[in-house]
C-alpha cells in the first residue's frame, strides 16, 4: 500500500518543481509564435551555409526575404521544399530572396537533404537553433517574410502551399 502513495507523491513533486523552475530556463521569445515579431527588425545571426561560407541577413538588405526554418526529419518540410524552390525560381531577379535555414543539423545532412530535392536556393545551417528560438517556432517548418529593411512583415507556423507563398509575397510587395 505504501508504494502506491509514494509514486504519485513523487510525480506530483516533480510536476510542481518543473512548473516553478520553468521561467528560469526559457529564453526570450516572440509571443504567440513567429507572428509575434511582426513589425520588429529581424534578428541577425552570423551563420554558415551548407558549404561552410559565412552568411547573414545583412547581405539581403534591399531585398524581400522569405526565410524558411526546416529540418530533414520533418515530413511537412520535405513536402514544402519543392514549392519553395518554385517560388525562388519564379521570383529570381525580382528582388526576392528565398533562404532555407536548417535548424539543428549538420551542414552535410542539410546539403544532402536539399540536394535530394533539387533545392538550389541558399541553405544556411543554424546548429544552435537561434532563429527557431527567437521566432518561437511552434514547430517546423516556420516561414518568416522580411521587408527590404529587414523588418518582419508576416510569419507562419506550419507548411505553406505555393499559392499561399505567392499570396504572402504579394502582400509584402504591397506593404
Amino acid at each position: 500500500m505504501h508504494r502506491y502513495i509514494i509514486w504519485p507523491a513523487v510525480a506530483l513533486a516533480l510536476a510542481i518543481a518543473v512548473y516553478v523552475a520553468e521561467p528560469y530556463f526559457v529564453t526570450q521569445r516572440a509571443a504567440g509564435g513567429p507572428s509575434g515579431l511582426a513589425g520588429q527588425r529581424a534578428p541577425i545571426f552570423d551563420l554558415r551555409d551548407d558549404r561552410g561560407r559565412a552568411v547573414s541577413l545583412r547581405q539581403y538588405r534591399g531585398s524581400l526575404v522569405v526565410m524558411n526554418l526546416w529540418a530533414s526529419w520533418c515530413p511537412p518540410c520535405r513536402a514544402e521544399m519543392p514549392d519553395l524552390q518554385r517560388l525562388a525560381e519564379a521570383e529570381a531577379g525580382r528582388g526576392i530572396a528565398v533562404v532555407g535555414v536548417n535548424e539543428g543539423e549538420s551542414p552535410q545532412r542539410a546539403r544532402a537533404f536539399a540536394g535530394s530535392l533539387g533545392i538550389r536556393f541558399p541553405i544556411w545551417v543554424d546548429g544552435a537553433q537561434q532563429y527557431g528560438r527567437t521566432y518561437n517556432a511552434l514547430g517546423l517548418p516556420t516561414t518568416v517574410i522580411l521587408d527590404r529593411q529587414g523588418v518582419v512583415i508576416r510569419a507562419f507556423d506550419g507548411p505553406l502551399t505555393l499559392d499561399e507563398m505567392r499570396a504572402a509575397v504579394a502582400a509584402v510587395r504591397a506593404h
